[in-house]
């Protein structure tokens, strides 16, 4: 695609990614405020609850990085399409469903329609847009990804609470339908770099076992069954790298992470970001319904916080990223979000409700300071040929560090409260697994600040 056209694309590519982007985590987040509800209306225990979450989370990671490569060999429109097509539709059945194994089941097949987002619009994005110009685009793009994030449990809770939880989900499908018919008319031309390349099949399916195999296991954490499908993960990812430095058309090409180390620590650094903040929405819900005694509207209230600061703050973070070296900004950025999560792990049965929003504020301002810049520098250490992959890439960390974050909470959950339903005679138990889980999130980052920092400049490259 020449110049030209793509000159024509950056406005359309942008709408249509950016609505994309927001709609897609907030089905994600929305559900958050809404598992209790569902919970009280299927008879649901926590940890069932918790893979309403988990399994999007989970396929997405599966067909993520197969359906990007797929997109670079037949065309990542086509895909971009079929996905917010397909999302559409499995919203609108879930909002049917007559128990939560059917929920899950759908969340599984939303999350495949999630994949086929996220691993092709950051990629035709960071095609149209010139690098002078990227961080502004890219901080819009991470400015939506966060509200969707954060802002689900607003929208989850106002809709939970006055129309009841099924509607968190009609909601999605009028936009969904939107995108697909103004990508159809307005995105021009296609595009397919690596056309003509075969698809690896045997890589695709040891990632995916790969990957199911860790998240399952981690999953049935502290059980001893555990051990048996992790231990099958550990062996599919030295298989899986095996393979892939062999292969003539690797799925992922192992190569960026031996020799690029700007490109690996940036990406070490989304997946502890995402890792260490994803499940604070899941958490400080039930803390904020359960021990506080808040309505679904009102705890939403309380969280509609953090994605505000979000919101003001990424795009004006991408633009920073373009004339400062995105790790120095992204740095600071990581270390904000340590000292956020670390005042949530201070939370009590009578902590006031302006310390909360006090600490989501701080943690706000942390995650838009490092996502804008982190995406920059991620997209910023590859050539032009890797676009593909990287983009790919930073949405597998994202969602690798959301799974990741999710298998913590529903650890902690295992080891306070087990398979239990949540009643008050359980709500020390309750509050004790939220501050343990905050504690654990907060060293997170603080790792996280110092592989920010030793990744090396972008600038200089």
């Amino acid at each position: 695609m020449d110049q030209q056209e793509n000159r024509a694309n950056k406005w359309p590519t942008l709408i249509a990614t950016t609505i994309s982007y927001f709609l897609t985590p907030l089905a994600l987040s929305s559900v958050s405020v809404a598992l209790p509800s569902m919970g009280r209306e299927f008879s649901a225990n926590a940890l069932t609850l918790s893979w309403v979450a988990t399994i999007y989370l989970l396929t997405s990671a599966i067909f993520l990085v197969p359906i990007g490569k797929l997109s670079d060999i037949y065309g990542r429109k086509k895909i971009f399409i079929f996905g917010n097509f397909l999302f559409a539709v499995s919203s609108f059945l879930i909002a049917l469903s007559p128990n939560a194994e059917t929920v899950i089941l759908l969340r599984a097949l939303q999350g495949i329609a999630c994949a086929m987002v996220y691993g092709t619009g950051l990629a035709i994005l960071t095609s149209v847009y010139p690098p002078d110009d990227r961080g502004k685009a890219l901080g819009i793009n991470v400015a939506a990804v966060y509200l969707g994030l954060s802002f689900g449990p607003f929208i989850g809770g106002v809709f939970t609470q006055h129309f009841g939880w099924r509607s968190t989900f009609f909601f999605n499908v009028p936009f969904g339908i939107f995108i697909v018919v103004y990508c159809m008319r307005k995105l021009k031309g296609e595009w397919a770099e690596a056309r003509g390349e075969t698809f690896d099949y045997a890589g695709s399916f040891i990632y995916s076992i790969t990957v199911l195999s860790i998240v399952y296991g981690f999953s049935l954490l502290p059980e001893r069954s555990s051990t048996i499908p992790i231990a099958i993960g550990l062996v599919g990812v030295i298989a899986f790298v095996y393979w892939e430095t062999r292969v003539k058309n690797p799925l992922l090409d192992i190569r960026l992470f031996k020799t690029n180390r700007a490109f690996t620590l940036s990406n070490m650094s989304a997946f502890i970001n995402y890792g260490a903040t994803f499940a604070i929405g899941f958490l400080l819900s039930f803390y904020l319904q359960h021990i506080k005694g808040f309505s679904p509207q009102k705890a939403g209230i309380v969280m509609v916080s953090q994605p505000v600061v979000q919101a003001l703050l990424s795009p004006a973070a991408g633009r920073i990223s373009d004339r400062v070296e995105p790790r120095i900004v992204a740095s600071v950025g990581m270390a904000l979000t340590a000292a956020g999560v670390f005042l949530l792990a201070l939370l009590k049965e009578n902590t006031s409700t302006v310390f909360i929003l006090t600490s989501l504020v701080i943690l706000g301002c942390g995650i838009a300071i490092f996502s804008s810049p982190n995406a920059n520098a991620i997209m910023g250490s590859v050539e032009r040929r890797y676009y593909g992959v990287a983009a790919s890439l930073v949405s597998t960390m994202r969602l690798f560090g959301q799974m990741f974050s999710m298998g913590i909470a529903m650890l902690i959950f295992a080891l306070y409260i087990g398979r239990a339903e949540i009643s008050p005679a359980y709500y020390p138990h309750l509050l004790r697994s939220v501050k343990a889980a905050f504690v654990i999130f907060g060293t997170l980052c603080v790792g996280g600040t110092f592989a920010s920092l030793t990744r090396g400049n972008i600038r200089g490259a």
